[in-house]
């Protein structure tokens, strides 16, 4: 037995030791494998609009080169994306999306698992062995998280490499009495590497560098500043200087674009030539600059009236329009980059730009297309000063451009959540507020609380647009401890950045119901529909017609005439002031009624379900805005008459069918149905204005209600009427009368 013992530990002995020669060798073979797999860099090059995008460039033998697309995949595009210092890859684009390179292709038909390292780790060609073209370049879109502590290795001994992709974070470091200013927009720019913040020596730090820090933190340029304070706080501190200066050209978007300058020679005092750290002074957009009465502007305007963004969810972000010969018209998406963005984003009063949008990605404009080919050295004061092609042929509003820019951080978003909701876009609105000298939670009256509101919240949270504005939040078990009612009497315009920028009652609270599940909530998404009337076709079709009672029946049930018409029998004739409506849908998402099917009406005489109640406005107003005819049409069914070429139909009102208005469809009420009129029975011969307003209680959310109204002139004698000068609402300079002269005939009907 003893025997057996010592027999069974000497081969258990035996066991260890092939096991740790195994690992041994595996870590040699490892090694080896390591030290034998060339050197490589990666960059992110070409016509990018973000800095996690581009074209994959690999540094190999001193010399940059591309990777062709094929056998690429989502897995190659994960381990390059990795290797560049990102959280992974949402995807890689084929056939030179964001341009053709130049010099070797170095990688081709390469293969990846995703749990490389690095991209030379994947099986290809081999470096250099391809037979491919530039036209095949493959690009990548990183996910925009870095890596927490990332530190990016430089081997190749090259100075353009991306700041950060050497470190984690950016930020202006104020001086203590400024730190509950906001924004902050002055102070210390500061490094964090490997978690550690560290200051830029200021040796070779140029204006153009401020630029482009300033500008990334949303303000539009930079300024001087009194250098005593700083220096003398400089001197009290031990600096830690990051090791590099940089080079930017005061174009880039973000510090990450810019080249490394000079390595810093490190010296035993602390010091760098002169001895200081970068310090930046910013200057505000006029929307973010305090002001003494409300600390801040309650609603955006914009800076320049020649230049507007239409369509975005949040603030400094939409359409691009500009003002021409004073009709505003959009900007077509050829060549569209960053540098175009920025000057607009400057423009208006924000910082760069973050994204240059193609594709009516913000949504779809109206009118004109002013500009085409737009090609800004980045340092105009204005879009308009750039050079443009005038010639928009074959450029549709498909194409328009729109931005999104950099805009200061104001803390908004702290002081405010959603509470109890099934998902982060949607719960009972708990708002932080001062009570007593301290800060608590609380909720929001729901008395009157409506789509306007709701905007500025999901606004405020930056989740884009609200889908719906809730008076009851029973369903949502919000915090207990914040079911006090700490603001009541909201009333918002819809352009306020906060809800305490809205006017609401002061220190006295007053909601009858409470808060609790009677407090305010709201659903919000991050895409809208977009209603716009066509106001072409209404000029067009307009006319008057006089019909007997008899036949209007069906018309009197709805509340189509004015009120004197219950009056009148029979034998009386109504005078009908007719017209066709086209209401198209221009936004991101389809507009569906605010009410489910459960809650539609059934009108008998037409036989179909109307699923809104109040969805459009027909008014004929006096010159000074008095209404005289009652006539409108107060419901609707909504349903896709036609579409653009390519889009299906989705929505129609027989047989108790889905109804909505698709994106890119539109919805017809033609002149000769119930309803599509103005009673003018008792309006007197003269001048007056034909205005429609669609969804004008703001029912359903939408991404512009500027739109949403149409003036037309009208001149009545008593027999026949002339439409004419029939504008949409924002479509003319607001600086300018808003029908400035005749520019068409007038229509005999």
């Amino acid at each position: 037995i003893r025997f057996m013992h010592v027999t069974l530990l000497t081969l258990c002995l035996f066991c260890l030791m092939l096991s740790q020669v195994k690992v041994y060798l595996l870590a040699l073979v490892q090694a080896q494998s390591e030290s034998q797999q060339p050197k490589i860099q990666l960059r992110l090059a070409g016509d990018k609009v973000k800095h996690y995008e581009g074209r994959l460039e690999v540094f190999y033998n001193n010399e940059w080169g591309t990777i062709c697309d094929d056998d690429f995949s989502i897995e190659a595009a994960h381990v390059a994306c990795r290797e560049l210092g990102f959280l992974g890859a949402v995807a890689w684009s084929p056939s030179a999306k964001f341009g053709q390179g130049e010099g070797r292709i170095w990688l081709d038909n390469v293969h990846c698992t995703g749990g490389e390292k690095s991209l030379a780790e994947c099986p290809s060609n081999g470096f250099g062995v391809s037979d491919c073209r530039h036209s095949e370049d493959v690009g990548v879109v990183c996910n925009q998280k870095r890596i927490p502590g990332h530190r990016f290795t430089n081997t190749m001994n090259n100075n353009v490499e991306t700041i950060e992709e050497r470190v984690e974070e950016i930020r202006i470091r104020p001086i203590s009495s400024h730190l509950k200013r906001l924004p902050i927009s002055e102070g210390f720019v500061e490094i964090k590497e490997r978690g550690k913040w560290r200051q830029i020596c200021d040796e070779h730090w140029t204006p153009l560098n401020s630029r482009v820090v300033c500008g990334m933190y949303g303000f539009p340029g930079e300024k001087k500043y009194s250098n005593k304070v700083f220096k003398s706080l400089s001197m009290r501190k031990n600096k830690n200087y990051w090791g590099f200066s940089v080079n930017c050209t005061g174009n880039e978007a973000h510090m990450s674009s810019c080249r490394l300058g000079k390595a810093l020679v490190s010296k035993r005092n602390g010091t760098c030539g002169r001895g200081l750290p970068v310090v930046v002074s910013c200057v505000p957009g006029r929307a973010f600059a305090p002001s003494s009465s409300t600390g801040f502007r309650k609603a955006y305007r914009p800076e320049q009236p020649l230049v507007r963004l239409r369509g975005g969810a949040n603030i400094g972000e939409g359409r691009v329009e500009v003002l021409k010969n004073g009709v505003w018209g959009t900007v077509c998406d050829d060549n569209w980059n960053l540098r175009a963005a920025t000057v607009v984003c400057r423009e208006l009063g924000f910082g760069s730009a973050k994204e240059a949008l193609t594709g009516a990605k913000l949504g779809q404009g109206m009118g004109p297309v002013h500009m085409n080919e737009v090609d800004c050295s980045g340092f105009e004061k204005s879009l308009t000063d750039c050079y443009f092609n005038n010639d928009a042929l074959g450029c549709s509003h498909e194409e328009d451009a729109a931005v999104r820019c950099n805009i200061p951080a104001m803390g908004f978003q702290k002081r405010i959540r959603l509470s109890g909701g099934r998902n982060p876009y949607e719960g009972r609105v708990e708002v932080l507020t001062e009570k007593n000298g301290s800060l608590v939670w609380g909720t929001v009256c729901s008395e009157n609380w409506g789509m306007m509101e709701a905007m500025v919240v999901c606004r405020q949270l930056g989740l884009g647009f609200a889908s719906n504005a809730f008076q009851e939040t029973w369903y949502w078990a919000g915090d207990a401890s914040a079911d006090n009612v700490v603001m009541s009497g909201v009333r918002c315009s819809g352009t306020e950045m906060s809800l305490p920028h809205c006017l609401h009652h002061g220190k006295h609270i007053s909601c009858p119901r409470g808060g609790g599940r009677f407090a305010a909530g709201v659903s919000c998404s991050d895409m809208a529909p977009d209603l716009v009337l066509n106001a072409q076709l209404v000029e067009q079709t307009t006319y008057l017609e006089d019909r007997p009672m008899y036949a209007l029946q069906c018309a009197l049930e709805e509340n189509c005439l004015s009120s004197t018409a219950k009056k009148n029998d029979h034998s009386t004739y109504r005078r009908l002031l007719r017209f066709s409506s086209q209401i198209h849908n221009v936004g991101q998402s389809d507009f569906r009624p605010k009410l489910g099917h459960h809650a539609w009406t059934w009108h008998e005489c037409h036989r179909h379900y109307h699923s809104i109640e109040v969805f459009t406005h027909y008014d004929l107003l006096s010159l000074n805005g008095t209404k005289v005819a009652e006539g409108h049409k107060a419901s609707f069914c909504l349903e896709d008459t036609q579409c653009d070429e390519g889009i299906q139909k989705r929505y129609v009102c027989a047989n108790f069918g889905e109804q909505g208005i698709t994106v890119g469809c539109w919805d017809t009420y033609r002149h000769d149905i119930d309803c599509q009129w103005i009673d003018i029975t008792d309006v007197k011969p003269g001048d007056y204005i034909l205005q429609v307003v669609i969804n004008p209680n703001y029912d359903v959310a939408e991404s512009d209600y500027t739109n949403n109204f149409m003036k037309c002139k009208c001149r009545y004698d008593g027999y026949r009427i002339w439409t004419y000068q029939c504008l949409t609402g924002g479509s003319r300079s607001s600086d300018m009368d808003e029908y400035p002269g005749m520019s068409n005939q007038l229509h005999f009907r």
